[in-house]
């Protein structure tokens, strides 16, 4: 039996889950074709969206099992994501993020046995880094970058690492499923990613180009994944979230 406030959180992640999916219906009604011409499939394999509308992505589970390694950069109040593989594969998930809102809701939760939560971000370099806080009280993720949706006035200092201090930490070589929704910075971290000796099968990405009016930022770093081997097999209804595989492995 649900108590009354396992109920309520049910019932609010429902209801966010319908807006996050009518969100995605309008911004694709209104999409210009030109513009993610880039961030269409190009690769055909199967694929099983794992997540709520809001906090999952495409992923392929034919390449997965109970040794699998995920790594899930962005955490927020959602690890519906994670759940789900850990549920389908049973295998190990690690998650990262340095947000205070998220570093509560973790600790919040009953532990998950095969869910590691690390309270530090990823970003190009180790060491401590200015991380801005949303405008929105309501809201969750802050962000290394600047943009119309955080505060300069709301800045914190936060622990953050590089993907390869990150992967030596934790003992990796290779990485089945990297999984990155990092508010903007994703553009300068993938290219550290791009130079790893870390072999990454799966990378699934949430671009932010709507922090950015009048550029298309994921544009040039698609064409960079493309030359390393990684094609898109999997695109959200509204292009923001993109599934990479690395046809190279």
């Amino acid at each position: 039996m649900y108590s009354v406030n396992q109920l309520k959180k049910l019932a609010n992640q429902k209801i966010q889950n319908i807006r996050s999916y009518l969100r995605k219906i309008r911004l694709r009604l209104c999409i210009d074709p030109k513009k993610v011409n880039h961030l269409k499939p190009t690769i055909n394999c199967k694929k099983r969206w794992y997540g709520s509308s809001y906090g999952g992505f495409f992923v392929n589970p034919d390449l997965l099992n109970e040794d699998s390694i995920v790594y899930s950069f962005g955490i927020g109040k959602d690890i519906s994501f994670d759940r789900k593989i850990i549920s389908k594969h049973k295998c190990q998930v690690f998650g990262f993020d340095p947000t205070p809102k998220s570093i509560e809701y973790i600790r919040s939760l009953s532990k998950e046995p095969l869910f590691s939560f690390y309270d530090f971000g990823i970003s190009t370099q180790t060491g401590i880094e200015k991380f801005f806080l949303p405008k929105n009280e309501k809201a969750v993720s802050g962000s290394l970058t600047l943009s119309k949706f955080v505060s300069e006035e709301k800045l914190i200092k936060v622990e953050m690492k590089s993907f390869d201090d990150i992967s030596k930490k934790l003992g990796h070589q290779h990485i089945d499923v990297v999984k990155m929704d990092i508010e903007g910075a994703e553009y300068e971290v993938l290219e550290t990613l791009i130079s790893t000796k870390v072999t990454i099968h799966q990378l699934l990405v949430e671009f932010h180009d709507r922090f950015y009016p009048g550029e298309i930022k994921s544009k040039r770093i698609t064409e960079l994944l493309n030359k390393n081997g990684f094609e898109i097999f999997g695109a959200s209804l509204n292009y923001e979230e993109i599934s990479f595989i690395n046809t190279k492995i």
